[in-house]
């Protein structure tokens, strides 16, 4: 009989014992295994998600950690809200000037370049407004840019893909500014299909219903970011709902409002050139005298509607809804590309200097949440499960130790028949290798 064998019989006489010895390790094994890679698993994902092609999120005053949580993780509430110019300071003068030109606003601002503007050069700033659910699911209003400029994958240059549909656009004649993308995640929990339409949630998932809804034309593939588990919804669209106007003082309004009525009612003027006596249009000065305004549309075209620093939605058609004035407008966050990276120190010194905003590097936040919260968290665990593995190996160390003081007769007999020493200690140095890879007898047999 082999060596081997007869350990094999001394560990089925202890069947009981040896399983439970066994069962104990592999237990402490496992635990060890399963916390090196929750560990593994945790810190390549923020150290990923962390990188998404921007270099910087700029937000408002408050906790750098949560404007990074709440703008790259979509976790946490907002701090608070931006004014847009905050966003435009970003811009070079020409974008600056059709911004003004087309939302209407403050002359000014369109007379120079942003004040960071030349940090960016040949990189990028897409608005976040972030503060609607789609069941669970965060509702990020943003920009085409957001598909067309970002990257993501593990060495950040992958191209946004759709398993279905394309990018929402500024405006489209067939749904206006109303158009979303939905991630991966966000497609199979809610059972999203192109066409479907949404109505987001105000504030909270369980928040009251807004009016209007989008209408999905993209579904994403799969990237292994947080930008599986969004909704992304035309920016536009986000700030025509109830509630997401910022409200302005009167006579900011109006001055506001003057200043983009003289432009409207020259295109007025020009485009009833083309029409027909039989088809005419108020003039400016009868808008004004009646309490009514001249609204441009997304198609171009004039309609007249009353001076409301709401969104005028009621009884519109896709393309008749007022834009937001550049005062009305707020972002939650902003996500900064520096064309040179060497320029994003500066820049981030710049801005966390002034009094309105601050910028956080999403890596730096992540890094300092691994080390003060998370690994520490991990540290903990993997010592517990340390000392589990020492306890089970103790019982094993126990179990052999009984088995030998319960063995003492036969070791005395196979001494007695010339079993030399080192075939009495091979046996035991089996068994135990059996009690380390070995499953119960009863699932052998």
């Amino acid at each position: 009989m082999s060596l081997i064998h007869i350990a094999w019989r001394n560990f089925c006489h202890r069947a009981l014992s040896s399983f439970l010895t066994t069962f104990s390790l592999a237990l402490g094994v496992g635990l060890v295994v399963l916390v090196l890679s929750i560990y593994g698993v945790i810190s390549e994902a923020f150290t990923r998600n962390a990188s998404v092609g921007y270099n910087l999120v700029v937000g408002p005053k408050g906790s750098p950690l949560q404007l990074t949580l709440n703008s790259v993780f979509y976790l946490s509430q907002p701090i608070e809200n931006l004014p847009y110019t905050e966003y435009m300071e970003f811009l070079p003068k020409d974008e600056r000037a059709a911004m003004v030109s087309r939302f209407g606003g403050d002359p000014k601002l369109a007379e120079r370049d942003g004040r960071y503007a030349p940090y960016i050069a040949g990189g990028f700033a897409i608005p976040l407004a972030l503060g609607d659910y789609y069941g669970e699911f965060r509702v990020v209003g943003t920009t085409p840019d957001f598909f067309t400029k970002l990257k993501h994958g593990p060495n950040v240059d992958e191209d946004f893909t759709f398993s279905e549909g394309r990018a929402f656009k500024d405006f489209s004649a067939e749904h206006s500014y109303f158009e979303s993308v939905v991630g991966s995640r966000v497609a199979k929990d809610m059972k999203v299909k192109l066409g479907d339409q949404f109505f987001p949630t105000h504030g909270d998932p369980s928040g009251h219903g807004h009016e209007l809804g989008f209408t999905v034309v993209g579904i994403l593939d799969p990237t292994g970011t947080p930008n599986d588990r969004a909704a992304f919804v035309n920016l536009e669209g986000f700030y025509l709902m109830d509630g997401h106007a910022k409200p302005v003082e009167a006579d900011q309004q109006s001055e506001n409002d003057d200043g983009n009525l003289l432009d409207e009612a020259i295109d007025a003027e020009e485009s009833n050139e083309a029409q027909p006596e039989t088809d005419p249009t108020p003039n400016a000065n009868a808008a004004a005298s009646n309490g009514v305004r001249l609204v441009q549309t997304g198609a171009g075209e004039s309609e007249v509607g009353p001076d409301s620093t709401a969104p005028d939605t009621a009884g519109k058609r896709p393309n008749e809804y007022r834009l937001l004035s550049i005062p009305e407008r707020e972002v939650t966050s902003i996500l900064i590309r520096n064309g040179n990276i060497m320029f994003a120190p500066g820049m981030q010194n710049a801005i966390n200097e002034g009094i309105r905003s601050q910028a956080a590097a999403p890596i730096g936040e992540i890094n300092k949440l691994m080390n003060l919260i998370v690994g520490p968290l991990l540290t903990a665990l993997l010592a517990i499960t340390g000392i589990t593995c020492a306890v089970a190996a103790i019982g094993i160390l126990v179990s052999i130790y009984n088995s030998m003081n319960d063995r003492r007769r036969d070791i005395a007999i196979m001494r007695a028949l010339g079993a030399r020493r080192t075939t009495v200690t091979s046996i035991i140095i089996f068994e135990s290798c059996l009690l380390y890879t070995s499953p119960s007898p009863r699932d052998r047999g």
